[in-house]
């Protein structure tokens, strides 16, 4: 039995070589490449594996000798029987190796396999064997992590490599006039946190890391991070060919013009499936995953020795499912890109694993999990927080409802009474998740159309000449046939708004996966070209296609700055897909037009956008979505897939006996909006943004060790120094106090120490200015008798004193009759507070400090 074991996982490895090009004996066009052990011929083994295998033990040979084109060492392979753990010979392959200087080492039992580089890394599992051709390449590399981590990285990384006079130019040297020099020769100069992504890389590769994950949000470049990456490796000799992995096909042209952009004059940037014969002559090979997918193309086709780096872009969907195989195929480094954090994900209860939430708590943590994050942590974070204002905008919310949706938004839902054959009425009650599932209405689309063209913002430019031209816009639906039927009144409308503009039903298109070339549509949306051109103003770049309208194919890793509105014609229950979406409308723009009249060009920037919202998704996560606590989800029955498009009301019982009506019902039903809301989001961003954040406070404080003693020793002092030090500014987060305002909607400074008051438990909350200031009153009033009389006067002037400059400079110039002009306290109330006009600024001066009052 033993010796059938054996056997079998030798005719398993001979397959396995002979399927990868190696052969056994030569032929009149090419010679052996695979050496058995001496004395044994393969023409003569025949099937008698069993005798090789006691052969091989005797005289302690080596199992094969793969040999390179030159006919030296190139790899040993040791094979074990199928029941031992080939990774228990590594140390007996390794002499064997030695032995014959031989630098790569195949570890199989005929099911499972180990490619090992014995001069770096360890034995990692293939599924394949390499090539001859693909190992001769490979020979040449020669893994350098110091030098990859000792590599200088700066902001001009990237403007190098597409201009390396660069800084010989006058016009960079003046600072004057850089930016416009660096915009008119497309230079790409990297963000200061987009180096320190880098450098972050850097300092995992110097502790020994060769998987890295980069969660940044939507808009802050990671596009152009993994140009500097790429660029990085390979001029550091730890690739020689990087694989650049999407899971769209729009984002594969995106990448492969942005790494030519950036990298061209260095590296040649080509995509795989348009250039099979040739894509070795590549330094980047650009692919969707569904290409390598297809018919097992990447087993098929590539070595697992192809490619020394594998970039995998929005990483939490694209090594999802079977999609990972591919990914996993490859030995060597691997690198994820993401804009979602898994925190969102973080109180689910795991046996709903069919549930959306679980599903993506899966997902994201597996994610972190494949490239060395296990604990959570990404190898660098950087936040929409982070970056807005200074690189990102958020977004102007408008929750607009109609009445229906209002009645679907509420606990009771909308309820449908029907009449069966029988004459039995029948009621269904609908909720949000059921819109265009279980039924659609006409006059509820149109309604959400209407409040979409007459509240978007218009194109600032075309503004400017008078001109009513609909700002860029996406719009997301439940399904292909909703897109087409909102598709469909959104033209009709526009015709109505605009008819000397839009009379060729090309105001929106739809952009959905049934849609022939839609892929192309949506470059040429970004490219301003979809529709061609707009007439008016004159010349103006900007496509005549103002809205796409789809459900999810412009969803992830969409470039497409100067979207100006965004709609939710759809409900939405998924935190990672909500802030995709919004994420669309994040990256700031520079309206530009030259004025060929006048020869002069005007610009404006993009501030907001607008994020309609007609199913109260806003709402759900900033006030319903549990973030925290660890709750039961509810069976979603998704019965859409079997309804009838045109049902017509056709009654069922369902498995619990419920009456169910089969088809999708056409309500039929007059419809219009009840209510409509802007909400304007600060700096402070929205909840579903600060989450995340909160939860990296929590670490960084509560799980720093050093910081804990400190704090629990009673060294105040010591404990603020070091947070200064260690926790504040630092790659993993960027905390600071300002930040800690905003996710904790502080209405004014704080001080580190309380910061840590609160983090450490010994302070429940901040206190907003109002509580602050009603705190620091009742104690002025527990030192100082104040009559019942005048009371509410010297309180208002206290707190006036503390939190209005201009009153604490009437008092110090002495100019009270400045208070007939002051809002916060007026003449009359000065008159009436007696000794209070000196003790009340001396106490503050002495006992409050101002600061904690500023916003």
């Amino acid at each position: 039995m033993i010796k059938n074991n054996e056997a079998q996982a030798r005719i398993k490895i001979n397959n396995r070589l002979e399927e990868s090009g190696w052969r056994f004996e030569s032929n009149k066009d090419r010679k052996a490449n695979i050496q058995l052990e001496a004395g044994v011929k393969f023409s003569e083994l025949g099937n008698d594996f069993e005798n090789a295998e006691t052969h091989d033990k005797r005289r302690g040979a080596i199992d094969f000798l793969l040999l390179d084109k030159d006919g030296s060492a190139l790899v040993v392979v040791e094979a074990k029987k199928e029941s031992i753990d080939p990774l228990s010979a590594k140390e007996q392959a390794r002499n064997y190796a030695r032995n014959v200087k031989a630098r790569f080492i195949i570890l199989s039992n005929g099911n499972i396999h180990y490619f090992w580089d014995t001069q770096y890394g360890n034995p990692e599992t293939i599924l394949r064997f390499p090539t001859q051709g693909s190992l001769s390449q490979y020979k040449t590399y020669i893994p350098n992590p110091t030098e990859l981590s000792n590599s200088s990285v700066d902001e001009n990384y990237i403007i190098e490599s597409q201009m390396p006079a660069y800084s010989r130019d006058p016009a960079f040297q003046d600072e004057n006039q850089r930016t416009t020099f660096l915009r008119n020769n497309s230079l790409k100069q990297m963000r200061t946190y987009q180096v320190q992504a880098i450098k972050s890389l850097q300092e995992a590769a110097r502790n020994g890391n060769s998987r890295f994950l980069f969660e940044m949000a939507t808009g802050t470049g990671k596009t152009l991070v993994s140009a500097a990456v790429i660029k990085l490796f390979l001029k550091s000799g730890n690739a020689q060919r990087i694989l650049f992995l999407v899971d769209r096909l729009e984002l594969e042209e995106q990448a492969h013009k942005a790494f030519k952009t950036s990298l061209g004059k260095d590296f040649t940037t080509m995509i795989y499936k348009n250039n099979r014969d040739s894509w070795r002559n590549a330094q980047i090979v650009v692919s969707t995953i569904q290409t390598f997918l297809a018919g097992d193309k990447y087993k098929k086709e590539f070595s697992p020795t192809d490619f020394e780096l594998v970039i995998s872009d929005e990483a939490h969907r694209s090594i999802g499912g079977n999609s990972r195989a591919v990914f996993e195929y490859f030995v060597g480094y691997k690198i994820g890109l993401t804009a979602t954090p898994k925190d969102y994900l973080k109180g689910c209860d795991s046996e709903n694993a069919d549930v959306e939430k679980e599903f993506e708590r899966r997902q994201l943590l597996d994610t972190y999990k494949t490239f060395g994050c296990a604990s959570g942590e990404p190898t660098f974070r950087f936040s929409l927080l982070d970056g807005v204002p200074k690189y990102l905008v958020n977004p102007i919310v408008v929750d607009a409802r109609t009445e229906i949706t209002t009645q679907l938004l509420s606990d009771e839902g909308y309820a449908v009474h029907t009449t069966t054959e029988e004459g039995e009425t029948v009621e269904e009650r609908f909720n949000a998740r059921h819109f265009e599932r279980k039924f659609f209405n006409k006059e509820t689309n149109i309604a959400m159309c209407k409040a979409f063209l007459d509240n978007g913002l218009c194109d600032p430019t075309a503004k400017d000449y008078g001109i009513d031209l609909f700002g860029k816009s996406i719009v997301f639906c439940v399904s292909q046939s909703h897109a087409a039927r909102i598709t469909n009144i959104l033209n009709k409308l526009a015709f109505e708004k605009w008819p000397t503009q839009y009379g060729k039903s090309d105001f929106a298109v739809q952009v959905t996966s049934h849609v022939q070339s839609a892929q192309q549509m949506t470059s040429n949306f970004s490219n301003n070209t979809l529709g061609g051109k707009v007439k008016h103003p004159e010349a103006y770049t900007s496509s005549k296609t103002r809205v796409c309208v789809t459900v999810g194919m412009m969803t992830t890793g969409y470039d497409c700055p100067d979207i100006l509105n965004l709609a939710l014609m759809k409900p939405i229950f998924s935190p990672s897909e909500f802030v995709q979406i919004k994420g669309r409308g994040t990256r700031k723009h520079l309206f530009e037009y030259l004025d060929y009249l006048s020869n002069e060009t005007y610009s404006k920037n993009k501030e907001h956008f607008k994020f309609f919202d007609f199913f109260a998704a806003c709402e759900y996560f900033e006030k319903k979505f549990l973030y925290d606590e660890k709750i039961t989800l509810p069976q979603i029955k998704n019965i859409s897939e079997e309804l009838d498009e045109a049902g017509t009301g056709d009654v069922f019982i369902d498995e619990e006996g419920n009456k169910i009506f089969k088809g999708k019902i056409n309500l039929d039903s007059a419809d219009a909006i009840k209510s409509i809301n802007e909400i304007f989001i600060g700096k402070e961003g929205m909840r579903i943004d600060r989450e995340g954040f909160k939860k990296a406070v929590e670490e960084d404080v509560l799980g720093n060790a050093d910081l804990k003693n400190l704090w629990d020793n009673g060294d105040i002092a010591g404990a603020e120094e070091y947070t200064k030090k260690h926790i504040f500014e630092k790659p993993k987060h960027f905390l600071n106090l300002d930040k800690i305002r905003k996710a904790f909607h502080i209405d004014r400074r704080i001080s580190i120490k309380e910061f840590l008051l609160v983090a450490f438990g010994e302070q429940d909350n901040f206190k907003m200015k109002d509580d602050l200031l009603e705190s620091e009153w009742l104690k002025f009033q527990s030192i100082n008798a104040i009559d019942i009389e005048n009371y509410t006067t010297v309180k208002n002037f206290f707190k006036a004193y503390i939190v209005d400059e201009e009153v604490r400079e009437i008092i110090k110039n002495n100019t009270p009759a400045q208070f007939n002009f002051c809002p916060t306290f007026g003449f009359n109330e000065y008159q009436k507070l007696n000794g209070f006009k000196k003790i009340v600024p001396t106490y503050i001066k002495d006992y409050v400090s101002l600061n904690t009052f500023m916003n």
